[in-house]
């Protein structure tokens, strides 16, 4: 009977957790219609995903109305460049991916790499969202999110291959938009801060005398 009761407890506490993260997807989408809040509405979902899968937090979207605010008060302005930004980005890979000519094949030699370190950084603000200050600003985000992709690079190329593969679903089947276009990245971003790079023991040889 016990063995019985802990497993319903355990499939209650997965949908729980689904059933947030579907909810925050759901508030993502309606706060990220505007322009300007896209971006703040992406920090926000970070800020409160740990959260979420921890079942720590009962209010959560009260937290999340709350963090949207301290994000867009923050990173507004950084939020709109880099909406523009990205579209930038995207329309001249496909202007110069139907392009013809040897210049096509020289920028994409830019563009491609400059897009992943774009991703890979974009990916390690994520991930260094739920834990910084409340006194952050786009600088020290900016600093921290270069300092975790130097260190854990291995990963953020990781996170950077999944969210491309994720884009590529999202263009064969447009309806994973509604359900995962915030939820992934912050999976993503998350995932890759819970990763560690082991390094290997050093152990001081034997002396003998």
């Amino acid at each position: 009977m016990s063995d019985n009761s802990g497993r319903t407890n355990a499939v209650l506490s997965k949908l729980t957790v689904i059933g947030d993260l579907l909810m925050l997807q759901i508030v993502f989408l309606v706060l990220s219609l505007g322009i300007v809040t896209l971006y703040p509405a992406a920090f926000a979902f970070q800020r409160v995903l740990p959260d979420a899968l921890s079942q720590d937090h009962p209010q959560l979207l009260r937290r999340f109305f709350g963090q949207f605010k301290w994000a867009f008060r923050r990173f507004w302005l950084t939020g709109l460049a880099l909406y523009f930004g990205s579209i930038a980005l995207a329309f001249g890979l496909f202007f110069w991916a139907n392009a013809n000519g040897p210049i096509r094949i020289a920028a994409l030699a830019i563009l491609i790499p400059l897009t992943g370190m774009i991703l890979g950084l974009y990916l390690s603000a994520l991930a260094v969202l739920p834990s910084v200050g409340a006194d952050s600003t786009p600088k020290s985000l900016f600093r921290d999110a270069n300092l975790f992709l130097l260190r854990r690079s291995l990963a953020v190329a990781g996170g950077v291959i999944a969210l491309l593969t994720w884009f590529a679903l999202v263009s064969q089947l447009p309806t994973l938009f509604a359900i995962g276009s915030g939820l992934v990245p912050a999976l993503i971003g998350y995932w890759i801060s819970r990763t560690r790079t082991k390094s290997p023991e050093k152990s001081s040889p034997d002396v003998s005398i």
